[in-house]
């Protein structure tokens, strides 16, 4: 009796647990079909949601062109049935704003173009040779119509047969970024869309420096202020030196031929970026100016770490400064004047020899000189320094020479100096 009284407890038990598991699955099987209903409901109603605003243009709008062209009512009427029909993919807006980027960005490729053809040869008159150099030719020019940005009389620098337009347009990136300094030339337009490429910059009136010396050497040399202008003008191309630095502009092409002048010795401008580097976009400072084997460079006013390991840094053109100090007080004369092959100009520079001492020059501007010099290149002062030192100079020759007089020659004079030498000889670039 009492094994007959256990098995049905069993058996209770067992149907119980059955009769739970079944609850459960049932409750599951609701829960999971109402879940269902409602989704369904919800995703029928964003479908309507999504056909009406279809239907009423307020979702993908289409984008009409500023001026529209005049079309017949009936025809207007017919195109517009025809896009609220015709059913719009997802992906038209993200296509509708790469368009619109695009088509932003060929807006500003040809604004630049058309900056790009403001002059040509045909708007200006050639009046006078400056200088000749191994890539192009400069020229005095006046407009022969209108102005470029307000100037008549313009400095035109013409390339020669050859030069890439990729070195033309890193010159004048170059020329954009050092903006306007009264000691550097300016640039005010070119054109690069033909050749011969040409470039646009503000007039002086005179010429380079070194034809200037070379012209009126003579006059120079029987002025008693002589060294005080000379100091001044070596200020002035400093300033320049240091507002390249400040741009991280390289000039690696610094010499007397490529400082222009205005009025001498207080308007004179560095010019000639030809050879220039930005090393802002330079992940090293080694120089590449030797990586195609026709680039030429200057090598009297190259330093002898170029030589030894063709490394070029900015106390390179403290190397040239130096250079151009000596130039000027020799009036113009070339570098190492004994010295006639490259093979020699090399292995001179090389070894540590350098420039005599020029006759007269003053103990400050020969002491910076010298510093200018100095080896391995890391001993050399900065531009800053440089300008600092000059400065001192000037202040000390105040109390003696009024920098503000009229001692110097008239640009008149200048200029009918610098058309004689013109006409008898070409000023070309040295090595």
């Amino acid at each position: 009796m009492n094994s007959s009284n256990s098995t049905d407890c069993t058996d209770v038990s067992q149907d119980l647990k059955l009769y739970i598991v079944i609850a459960a699955l049932s409750v599951v099987i609701v829960v999971f079909t109402v879940l269902g209903v409602v989704l369904l409901g919800k995703y029928r109603s964003m479908v309507r949601t999504v056909a009406a605003l279809q239907r009423s243009k307020l979702f993908f709008p289409q984008m009409q062109p500023p001026s529209m062209p005049m079309v017949a009512p009936a025809a207007a009427a017919e195109e517009e049935e025809e896009q609220v029909d015709e059913p719009l993919p997802l992906q038209t807006p993200l296509r509708i704003s790469s368009t619109l980027r695009s088509c932003s960005k060929r807006l500003r490729k040809s604004q630049e173009q058309s900056q790009n053809l403001h002059l040509t040869k045909s708007d200006l008159s050639l009046l006078h040779l400056i200088k000749a150099g191994k890539e192009g030719v400069f020229y005095q020019a006046r407009m022969s119509r209108g102005t470029c940005k307000g100037h008549t009389m313009l400095t035109c620098k013409i390339s020669k047969e050859g030069v890439r337009l990729k070195h033309v347009e890193t010159e004048v990136s170059i020329m954009r970024k050092l903006m306007h300094h009264k000691n550097v030339l300016q640039l005010l337009d070119w054109n690069t869309s033909a050749e011969p490429f040409m470039l646009f910059m503000e007039y002086v009136s005179v010429g380079t420096l070194r034809t200037f010396l070379q012209t009126n050497r003579v006059h120079l040399s029987g002025d008693p202020e002589l060294q005080s202008l000379l100091t001044i003008a070596s200020y002035h191309i400093a300033l320049a030196m240091q507002h390249l630095r400040s741009k991280m502009i390289l000039h690696c092409d610094l010499a007397l031929r490529n400082i222009m002048v205005n009025k001498f010795p207080w308007e004179v401008k560095v010019a000639e970026f030809g050879l220039a580097r930005d090393m802002s976009r330079r992940a090293s400072r080694r120089s590449t100016v030797w990586q195609s084997p026709q680039q030429r460079v200057p090598l009297r006013w190259y330093p002898p770490e170029y030589f030894k390991n063709k490394y070029y840094s900015f106390k390179g053109d403290v190397w040239s400064f130096g250079i151009v100090l000596w130039e000027m007080q020799t009036f113009g004369t070339l570098p190492y004047p004994n010295l006639e092959r490259s093979e020699e100009v090399v292995y001179h520079i090389s070894m540590g020899h350098k420039n005599t001492n020029p006759e007269g020059c003053r103990p400050e501007i020969l002491h910076i000189m010298r510093d200018c010099w100095q080896e391995p290149h890391t001993l050399r002062p900065s531009f800053c320094d440089i300008v600092c030192l000059l400065e001192n100079t000037i202040e000390n020759d105040a109390d003696y020479v009024d920098v503000e007089s009229s001692r110097d020659l008239t640009k008149d004079d200048a200029e009918s100096h610098e058309a004689k030498s013109l006409q008898t000889t070409s000023v070309v670039l040295q090595d």
